[in-house]
């Protein structure tokens, strides 16, 4: 199966792979990533490479979408992930995004996510895409809902002592909103 790439203005967004551990490996142990999501236990690259391997890659295999990683095309610097995912506990499908700090507040988060919400209705024909952040990450929030998802309700997803805010478009607000 051929996977589809994206491309922005400033970014390439291709599928997660074997290669990407070590940034995986970074981003999942930043202080953002481990107050606001969680401690995944990854504390080696290859424990990053098992959980890509168990975790995102039979993602992309099925669906023909997953996480992406979001390269610079100035340079080709990795500085994140943006997908689209099927979580457990949660129906439907959940776009996620995490960065390195060093790359906070210069757009990228909007564009990758941009990006992939249009590929989530246009390529992949999804029909609504949901987000869910803890109720102290602004910054998530606020990339949540400049992308145009709306607050619905709060929710608990197996295995996760923690409320979320979950926040959802549908194609038909999307397509009105672009």
């Amino acid at each position: 199966m051929k996977y589809q790439t994206f491309e922005t203005e400033r970014l390439f967004l291709r599928p997660t792979n074997e290669e990407d551990a070590a940034l995986t490996h970074r981003l999942y142990n930043t202080q953002e990533f481990l107050q606001f999501v969680g401690d995944r236990n990854l504390h080696t690259e290859e424990d990053a490479l098992e959980y890509l391997r168990n975790r995102a890659f039979p993602q992309i295999e099925q669906r023909g979408y997953g996480n992406y990683t979001v390269i610079l095309k100035d340079g080709g610097e990795k500085v994140g992930s943006c997908g689209l995912y099927h979580r457990e506990g949660v129906t439907g499908v959940d776009i996620g995004f995490a960065y390195l700090p060093e790359f906070y507040g210069r757009g990228y988060g909007y564009e990758a996510a941009k990006a992939i919400l249009d590929a989530g209705f246009i390529d992949f024909g999804l029909e609504e895409i949901s987000a869910l952040t803890v109720q102290e990450n602004i910054s998530s929030r606020k990339l949540i809902e400049k992308l145009g998802l709306s607050f619905r309700k709060k929710v608990f997803i197996p295995n996760d002592p923690e409320e979320l805010l979950f926040y959802l478009i549908t194609k038909k607000e999307w397509l009105s909103s672009t």
